[in-house]
């Protein structure tokens, strides 16, 4: 019998290999908050089985969009299972002036803030693939104001982490209520979030007694991981390509901590 060759041998073994021929899996995900209907985003890796470490991402001002949808799948490259919320409802996806309304009415009713973001919490806490004790969120400007009030709110996480978000809060006593790990990515130049509204977010963890980890980006602006921001950071928002790659590997250790490195 003629033996097979090295090269069929590898063709054979890849054929028949259930995680050399894995795919992400992502897909809308249509849930309710209260009585408004809204529209998520789930990603995952279908060669990674069981329950897993899982992610949840707040987006930007604009709604869910691609841009979540593009960092869900980077992170269920990683081996974690995603899920990107929807603040605003099916459908709503303001754009400028109009996001700067809809995040700000956001912002001006924080319970109904804080309620979108615990639904959004408890889809992802349910789905088949999530290891309920291994959960983090991440957010992006209006997001990453949002996952500081989720965790405000004492919902049961592991750890957030803010990538250029506002930090100011109109109970910065509700500090106590935090019981994760807290990573702050900040552009060091970001007019929209100015050095009082930094001091007045670390005094107030500091004085709920609350440790966190806190990264300022020299010459970034807001908005440094977002390409769509354009490149001129004399607008106040820019994409920057350095702050956005060491942010990015920053929460990766960040998440190594909190969930080991065996993904």
């Amino acid at each position: 019998m003629k033996m097979k060759t090295p090269s069929l041998l590898l063709a054979l073994l890849f054929m028949s290999s259930p995680s050399l021929r894995a795919e992400i899996v992502a897909k809308a995900l249509e849930y309710r908050s209260g009585d408004q209907a809204c529209e998520g985003w789930h990603a995952y890796d279908d060669a990674v089985k069981g329950p897993r470490p899982s992610v949840l991402i707040v987006h930007q001002w604009t709604g869910l969009t691609d841009y979540e949808k593009m960092r869900a799948g980077m992170l269920a490259k990683l081996g974690y299972n995603v899920f990107a919320l929807d603040i605003y409802g099916t459908g709503i996806r303001p754009q400028p002036p109009e996001s700067a309304k809809m995040s700000g009415k956001s912002k001006e009713d924080r319970a109904l803030f804080r309620e979108r973001l615990n639904d959004g919490l408890e889809v992802l806490r349910e789905l088949p693939q999530t290891d309920a004790k291994k959960i983090a969120a991440i957010g992006y400007c209006f997001g990453g104001t949002g996952v500081l009030e989720l965790a405000r709110s004492g919902a049961d996480l592991a750890g957030v982490v803010s990538f250029h978000g506002g930090l100011g809060t109109p109970t910065p006593e509700d500090a106590k209520n935090i019981s994760c790990q807290t990573l702050i990515l900040h552009g060091a130049d970001d007019p929209f979030v100015p050095p009082a509204e930094v001091g007045a977010f670390k005094t107030g963890m500091k004085d709920a007694g609350k440790e966190f980890q806190f990264v300022a980006y020299p010459g970034a602006v807001h908005a440094f991981t977002q390409k769509m921001a354009g490149d001129d950071p004399s607008k106040g928002a820019a994409y920057q390509a350095e702050a956005d790659a060491k942010s990015w590997e920053e929460m990766r250790g960040f998440f190594d901590k909190l969930f080991g490195k065996d993904l």
